[in-house]
């Protein structure tokens, strides 16, 4: 049976042992201070470190979604909204985010809202729902060069939602409506000038050929009789009646004479 004295002396190896070998995964590096100096970044795998004097941080070098809440913003034509978006952003240099900054994680979503905030507070709201990946882009680009002495790099930024007034969704509903009217009515001017043209040259090419109106006659009139239409209406050319016209235009002319 094992001594106290002895009992005691065998927990405090194990004790040792346990705070002087650290094992990392592939994802995690151990930044290590000794006596409260930097050493570096060590891992993955087996770690020895001396017990008491070293002291190590993990550090995650996977890839961190921080959604970031929604912010009441007003645009620079003065329109309240309320802006959510999503950072994307991982660890690069992981004594950096230990040393430089007190919290990364903290720090970096702050980051994010009041550049949320500052971007969209100088874009018009017309740019916000047109252009949201130019927008997307210039966020990115400024917390990534804010955040980049914390050894941190910002893959992608992705503005997820845009929460507008009932008053503007109505003014854009009519808005978009006479966009619409406008549309169409454009559509069926060029319909109309489209089809004058037409007219014109097919009055060009009868005007050529008087014939052509004979057939244009006939080919009607197998199209209305081909309906079974009660009432069948035949168009006369006008050629077969101005002999009739002038016989009479003679016989009332005699008649005066007398």
């Amino acid at each position: 049976m094992l001594s106290p004295i002895l009992f005691t002396i065998l927990f405090f190896i194990i004790l040792i042992l346990s705070s002087a070998i650290k094992v990392l995964r592939e994802y995690e590096r151990g930044v290590v201070f000794r006596l409260g100096r930097l050493i570096g970044a060590k891992g993955p795998g087996l770690i020895l470190l001396i017990p008491i004097v070293d002291r190590m941080v993990r550090v995650s070098l996977r890839t961190i979604v921080m959604d970031v809440p929604p912010q009441d913003v007003i645009t620079k034509d003065n329109v309240s909204l309320k802006v959510n978006a999503v950072v994307y952003f991982r660890v690069i240099q992981a004594e950096k985010a230990i040393v430089e900054v007190e919290d990364y994680l903290h720090a970096t979503s702050q980051l994010s809202q009041t550049t949320l905030r500052s971007v969209l507070g100088q874009s018009q709201l017309d740019e916000i729902l047109a252009e949201r990946e130019k927008i997307n882009r210039e966020l990115q680009r400024i917390i990534d060069h804010q955040t980049e002495p914390w050894g941190i790099k910002v893959s992608n930024v992705e503005i997820k939602h845009v929460d507008l007034p009932i008053e503007m969704q109505r003014a854009m509903a009519k808005q978009a409506e006479a966009e619409r009217e406008r549309r169409a009515k454009i559509i069926h001017a060029e319909g109309e000038y489209q089809a004058s043209q037409k007219l014109k040259e097919a009055a060009m090419i009868i005007e050529d050929h008087p014939v052509a109106v004979q057939l244009r006659f006939l080919q009607t009139l197998n199209e209305v009789a081909s309906e079974k239409n009660s009432t069948t209406i035949f168009p006369i050319p006008i050629e077969l009646i101005k002999p009739f016209l002038k016989e009479k235009g003679k016989d009332k002319k005699k008649k005066t004479e007398d």
